[in-house]
């Protein structure tokens, strides 16, 4: 039953935000990426600080091992996205940061491989982080699976802007985003016939999951949100991420007596 829900949670999760980010016209995507941005900080932060941390803690590992996976999963993101595998810019033509024009032509590089390569490996990291998370706790597995999800829908929506201005038609930008985004099974498979015998590392698993989480939420979606606004959209941009960390605390409560 696991691996079912594994491979249901990231399936699933990778349709519906290729499905979502299609089924929307350009100037509705840039208006609500900018939300989206927002909301999916505050759920990676409330995931990974609220319920993904303290489980491995709790799990009995020496902290200052923890810390020590901790740091190391932040520098190996950050090592991944400078060899630029480990793409999640949601940064496109007409998001509100002023880019030059064919911005996103010059971001997706030659017929979007970068995109695409970088997706792809996002992807099955992701995949891997749900894996370890069902393989903890069902309950653990479906806030993470949410928190991916809506990380997922700005990130595929950003891509999908981009992939469109370097030349891509809409079908031809929807079947290799949905390709792409199988890449989370792959990784939701491997990392449980691949951790599952392992039980003793999941907590440490757990730790550089939501390193993961951590690294997007801090390196890629605030520093976005950090520009000269007007009050009204200073609050929305709160409002937003209050939004994301109500989410996944109601989630979790919500889950707490129906998922075992």
């Amino acid at each position: 039953m696991t691996l079912l829900f594994i491979i249901l949670a990231t399936a699933g999760g990778g349709v519906l935000s290729v499905a979502v980010a299609a089924s929307l016209t350009l100037k509705v995507l840039s208006r609500l990426v900018k939300h989206l941005v927002s909301l999916s900080a505050g759920v990676l932060l409330g995931t990974a600080l609220l319920h993904m941390l303290p489980e491995a803690f709790e799990s009995g590992p020496a902290p200052q091992a923890l810390f020590a996976a901790l740091l190391a999963g932040l520098l190996f993101f950050w090592l991944l996205e400078k060899a630029e595998l480990y793409r999640h810019d949601h940064h496109h033509e007409g998001d509100g940061h002023e880019h030059h024009h064919h911005f996103d032509a010059q971001q997706a590089g030659r017929g979007g491989l970068g995109v695409l390569v970088g997706d792809t490996v996002h992807n099955f990291c992701d995949g891997g982080i749900v894996a370890a998370a069902f393989l903890t706790h069902t309950r653990l597995g479906v806030v993470t699976a949410l928190a991916i999800l809506a990380h997922k829908i700005p990130q595929e929506a950003g891509d999908y802007i981009v992939l469109l201005n370097a030349g891509f038609t809409r079908g031809r930008a929807l079947l290799f985003n949905m390709l792409s985004g199988l890449s989370a099974v792959a990784g939701g498979v491997a990392g449980y016939f691949l951790v599952g015998p392992w039980q003793t590392l999941l907590p440490y698993l757990l730790v550089v999951a939501s390193s993961s989480f951590i690294y997007v939420a801090v390196a890629d979606l605030l520093p976005q949100l950090q520009q000269r606004l007007a009050w009204r959209q200073t609050l929305a941009q709160i409002g937003w991420l209050a939004a994301g960390l109500g989410v996944v605390m109601t989630a979790m409560l919500g889950l707490r007596g129906a998922v075992p």
